[in-house]
């Protein structure tokens, strides 16, 4: 059995068992039970009362977090020569083509989003065993396949995020930083929310959202009241 380091110890003295804390309450305790010497992410995990094995049940979507997500988002635009500037222009790190396409086949994968054009998708399905299991495939849904590759390059840096319920009807995301202040983790984790809300499947029957907890990368979890947060 694991053994519990003493910050452990005293994060886990400080979450009352079995209650559901009230989302203010919830994002001021998370800054105070993170001793981590970095800045760490604050994440959320939503339990949905839904059948991902069920395509009707499927919840994925994109949600554009009021104060963004406190991280440096490298991009990665592959497009053709007449977009680069403009992609540039917008922020994209790697701008091109070829050249990085047989970099990513060499298995160079140094970038957390790629957006690419419709017209280029042929040759960007072809990485699908490298990109695939990265997370990095670029997706209509998630508007990483786009004509208009400047506007996505600004969502994405403004603090874009896409996400998908995974097979345990979970998802899982980061919407923030411990250095933001409590008012801007909350506005985050509300406005996350609300997406799911949105894109509740017709086919869910029972309760929708099951249970929400916040925690950073190393802290323990929080129960929050989904009632503090849907209001």
């Amino acid at each position: 059995m694991t053994k519990l380091t003493k910050n452990r110890k005293l994060a886990l003295a400080k979450i009352e068992a079995g209650k559901q804390y009230d989302i203010n309450e919830a994002a001021a305790l998370v800054k105070e039970i993170t001793t981590t010497k970095f800045d760490a992410s604050v994440d959320v995990d939503v339990r949905l009362g839904v059948d991902p094995r069920k395509a009707n049940q499927m919840v994925r979507g994109v949600c554009t977090l009021p104060h963004g997500t406190g991280k440096q988002v490298r991009v990665l635009v592959l497009c053709t020569p007449d977009k680069e500037a403009e992609a540039k222009a917008a922020g994209a790190d790697y701008v091109g083509l070829d050249e990085y396409i047989e970099k990513i086949k060499g298995g160079w994968t140094d970038v957390d989003v790629i957006i690419t054009m419709p017209a280029i998708m042929p040759k960007v399905g072809a990485l699908g065993r490298v990109l695939g299991p990265r997370g990095l495939m670029p997706n209509p849904k998630s508007g990483t396949v786009t004509m208009d590759v400047a506007k996505a390059v600004t969502e994405v840096k403004a603090g874009k995020i896409d996400f998908k319920v995974d097979k345990f009807g979970i998802i899982h995301a980061s919407i923030g930083k411990v250095s933001f202040d409590a008012a801007k983790i909350v506005d985050n984790v509300k406005e996350f929310i609300s997406v799911i809300l949105k894109l509740k499947p017709s086919a869910a029957k029972g309760t929708y959202v099951k249970s929400v907890f916040i925690s950073s990368t190393m802290s323990p979890g929080i129960h929050v009241d989904y009632k503090s947060v849907e209001a």
